[in-house]
């Protein structure tokens, strides 16, 4: 369970100072898949970084199964994140001088996973597995992202416009494939999305407007 009470991030200095995050506080359950939505500037990403651990908070508290964030050192904070968490962002962070299978295996490597090639083949990169970013499209290095995330195995997902590099019937395969292997697995997945037919298939649906939740809505089965 994510425990999240107060949570309060700012940008800024002096006059440019404003508040990113205004006393946000929700519980996300093991196993739920939350999509938040709201306009650019609602604090969604700011939200998914600061409860991901990537960036610190400036009030309030994230606690995973009473393990509070802050508290943690930065060493403790990496090893946290190394053992429990994966991330899928609108950037693909993929590393230049290793080819598809090298940058998936990274993240397999972190969970002794010895069976991520099933992941490349899953985003539909079985082909071009020996290829090296450069000699890829965007959307095909968004989904080596994906791949290296899930070939993780995490306890929690993370995810910020995952699909958004690519054409609607790639992403849609794409993104059905990761929720299946949700629901098999039983990690909690946390995404941002402006896609609304995303939202439909999640557990609950938080709604954020200027830094803040305005509604928390709970899907039917």
């Amino acid at each position: 369970m994510i425990e999240i009470k107060d949570l309060t991030k700012y940008y800024g200095k002096g006059e440019s100072r404003f508040k990113a995050l205004d006393g946000v506080s929700v519980r996300i359950e093991d196993g739920e898949f939350i999509v938040i939505l709201g306009a650019s500037g609602s604090g969604k990403s700011t939200f998914l970084n600061v409860i991901s651990g990537l960036e610190p908070s400036d009030g309030g508290t994230v606690d995973y199964d009473s393990r509070q964030l802050d508290k943690l050192s930065e060493k403790e904070l990496t090893k946290f994140r190394r053992d429990n968490t994966a991330y899928i962002f609108q950037q693909y962070y993929l590393l230049p001088h290793l080819n598809v299978e090298k940058n998936v295996r990274m993240g397999a490597d972190l969970d002794n996973n010895k069976d991520y090639l099933k992941f490349i083949e899953a985003v539909g990169l079985s082909e071009k597995r020996k290829k090296f970013p450069a000699e890829l499209s965007g959307g095909e290095q968004q989904r080596v992202a994906i791949a290296r995330a899930l070939a993780k195995n995490p306890k929690v997902l993370f995810l910020d416009e995952p699909t958004g590099a690519l054409d609607e019937k790639t992403g849609r395969q794409v993104l059905d494939y990761i929720i299946k292997l949700q629901q098999e697995q039983g990690f909690t997945m946390i995404m941002v999305t402006h896609n609304g037919n995303i939202a439909e298939t999640a557990d609950r649906i938080i709604k954020m407007n200027s830094g803040k939740i305005v509604s928390v809505t709970e899907n039917s089965a």
